[in-house]
């Protein structure tokens, strides 16, 4: 009885906060924006987008906006849309979290030649906008641009791997307690995009319900993940990245153990990975067909073919740019390693852009 109360009380919450929130432009307002910047910037030709308090803003592409930059922007309200915005100050974020991040997108792009090191740069910490625009349209119409963009997969990754490292050195609670501290560490690196915090909230429970000795219920922690995520900012709702990213864990949840089992003749390199894929593909498919009219009926094969590499490329890359932070010729030596798997990636998506 308490549990069902708990969830009443915050649908109870959700419901208040959203009746409570007003929207505070309306079409024909000049307004000035103050703020810093909370996701990575989308890059398309000579134009870069990212919202600020509900207002899609596009602004021209130089001089260029990342992640966790101060900006000053006016313009006019129509329809959700900034028309005319103009950026009118830009300020380098102190944060030296964010600061890493800039550092490391450095470090990647010069190391390999492109598209390998932007890849590097994007499955790693999301960062995206150092990437070929041909190359981005080439993952869009695979259906592998998720790689690229600070997604509930990285969290994970990182959070296995940081959890798996610490067990062999220190106890179970306090390995516990330090990937939870990774976690939050790792999503500012990132970006605080709604996918990023969904990861970071959900696996938060379930590492302190593990240090706790609690049995976590996966569909559960999802729920009140989503309703804690729309109390604390209830624009998220318009959100299509909150969208995909619950759909898809939901479809997960749902579908993968039975989808696993009914393509056990797949050899058991690519089983993992298009189990996941099309698990996945059950919840987003048409998501994405409505906003972005697109269907690519190979993307989960392509998936399958190029997720096995994503938790490699991401370690050795996590380990080479902490390297290369501190001896830069050490690190390019690392993230060499790196090569193989992105030249298999780039070749398959290749490959399967052309079918």
């Amino acid at each position: 009885m308490s549990k069902y109360l708990f969830f009443l009380i915050l649908i109870f919450l959700v419901v208040l906060r959203f009746l409570t929130t007003k929207n505070n432009f309306k079409d024909g307002d000049k307004v000035r924006i103050t703020s810093s910047v909370y996701s990575e910037p989308s890059v398309r030709g000579n134009s870069q987008s990212f919202s600020l308090r509900g207002l899609k803003i596009v602004l021209s592409r130089f001089p260029e906006v990342h992640y966790g930059d101060k900006v000053v922007i006016e313009g006019k309200v129509k329809e959700g849309v900034l028309e005319r915005a103009k950026l009118t100050k830009l300020s380098v974020s102190p944060n030296v979290l964010v600061n890493i991040r800039r550092s490391l997108i450095n470090f990647y792009t010069k190391a390999l030649p492109e598209p390998h090191g932007s890849l590097i740069a994007g499955i790693t910490i999301g960062a995206k906008q150092s990437l070929p625009y041909d190359f981005i349209k080439i993952l869009q119409k695979t259906g592998t641009s998720h790689v690229i963009v600070a997604s509930g997969m990285n969290v994970t990754f990182a959070s296995e791997f940081v959890f798996n490292l610490l067990i062999s050195f220190v106890s179970r609670k306090k390995a516990l307690l330090i990937t939870i501290l990774s976690i939050w560490i790792y999503s500012i690196i990132t970006s605080f995009e709604a996918p990023i915090v969904r990861a970071s909230v959900m696996l938060s429970f379930v590492f302190v319900g593990q240090y706790f000795g609690r049995i976590t219920d996966t569909f559960r922690i999802l729920i009140i993940t989503f309703l804690v995520m729309l109390f604390i900012n209830p624009l998220w709702i318009k959100d299509i990245g909150f969208i995909l990213s619950f759909a898809t864990t939901l479809s997960l949840v749902i579908f993968e153990s039975k989808v696993k089992s009914l393509i056990s003749f797949v050899p058991e390199i690519f089983k993992e990975s298009l189990s996941t894929s099309l698990a996945a593909q059950i919840g987003s498919t048409p998501i994405i067909f409505y906003f972005f009219h697109q269907f690519n009926i190979f993307s989960p094969l392509t998936n399958a073919l190029v997720l096995w590499t994503i938790p490699i490329i991401m370690v050795i890359s996590s380990i080479a740019g902490l390297v290369g932070l501190i001896v830069e010729p050490v690190g390019n030596f690392i993230l060499i390693l790196c090569y193989p798997m992105t030249s298999w990636f780039v070749g398959v998506v290749n490959l399967f852009s052309k079918i």
